[in-house]
């Protein structure tokens, strides 16, 4: 089958599953989708892509499905329930997990997908929303290597960079460390502009003199200028977050491994929750730290200005 034939089907479009699946659309592969909220796809369908009113419908009509949804039961849903891409997946197709999902999980999937003769591979990813509307994000991939091959030139329409990391569950266990990195970094990306807006220092300033450094990260490059004019909007939601720190939490615990930084970033980002900012951006970790000083920082919802 010459690559450009392969069905590609993709469920979940949500603010980075839309993007990616648009690169594969926009490659010329035949593409069917399918979502929760079929408004999300009118933009891909009026290209295009074909709708289908299941997962297991997209399978039928499809040589690989990806699924880029939300939490570990929709993934099981959508992939393994009754009406889930497996159950109606051809031998020979495989399924791609893309979201940050559980190791676990992503080995169930595998061992039942290869039962019935179908590929699993579990792929996370990270770079954001800037990520996947540039197509340069990072996949992490768990399976089969020879999988992982033959899906490479799929992979590289999303990402620049395509490791694979080992067998199933490798991928999740990648971007569980991704998420831990970032976890940690983003209180002290936070904490940094706390400390130059109360010192009186113009921020953006400050954020051109720092970035450049040895003190430089990518939440400081890309999230730092959102925060300064109080933008956060998601590119990547608090819920979402905090659903991946618990998984990663979990499994420290199982190998009995204590991480005292991501606990403490864990509980500032349920705060966040509680304060009703589990629909905003991780970058919006702010609003939080910010009350605890009582701090008013911008946000474009209030009119507020940055000064100081």
């Amino acid at each position: 089958m010459e690559l450009k034939e392969i069905r590609v089907g993709w469920i979940g479009l949500g603010v980075m599953g839309s993007s990616m699946c648009q690169h594969v659309l926009d490659a010329g592969y035949p593409v069917t989708v399918f979502t929760r909220t079929r408004t999300r796809a009118e933009t891909l369908v009026a290209q295009g892509a074909l709708w289908s009113d299941s997962p297991s419908a997209v399978a039928e009509q499809s040589d690989i499905v990806m699924s880029m949804v939300g939490f570990p039961a929709e993934v099981r849903d959508v992939l393994l329930g009754e009406y889930g891409a497996l159950s109606r997946l051809a031998s020979g197709g495989v399924l791609v997990d893309m979201t940050t999902s559980e190791p676990s999980l992503a080995q169930e999937i595998y061992a039942e997908a290869s039962a019935k003769g179908v590929g699993s591979l579990d792929a996370p990813v990270s770079g954001g929303d800037v990520g996947a509307k540039n197509g340069t994000l990072s996949i992490m991939v768990g399976g089969d290597v020879d999988v992982c091959e033959r899906l490479r030139p799929i992979f590289s329409l999303m990402g620049s960079t395509i490791v694979h990391q080992g067998p199933a569950g490798a991928g999740q266990h990648t971007k569980l460390v991704n998420q831990t990195l970032i976890a940690s970094g983003m209180i002290g990306v936070c904490e940094a502009l706390l400390y130059a807006y109360r010192a009186g220092l113009n921020v953006e300033s400050v954020i051109a003199s720092v970035s450049k450094g040895a003190a430089g990260s990518w939440s400081l490059t890309h999230y730092a200028p959102r925060m300064c004019v109080g933008n956060f909007e998601p590119g990547f939601f608090v819920d979402h977050f905090v659903k991946d720190m618990a998984i990663a939490l979990n499994e420290a615990g199982r190998m009995n491994l204590s991480m005292p930084g991501l606990a403490l970033a864990h509980q500032f980002y349920v705060a966040l929750q509680a304060q009703g900012g589990g629909d905003k951006g991780i970058h919006s970790l702010i609003l939080a730290l910010a009350e605890v000083s009582r701090v008013t920082w911008p946000r474009r919802d209030s009119g507020d200005l940055m000064s100081g």
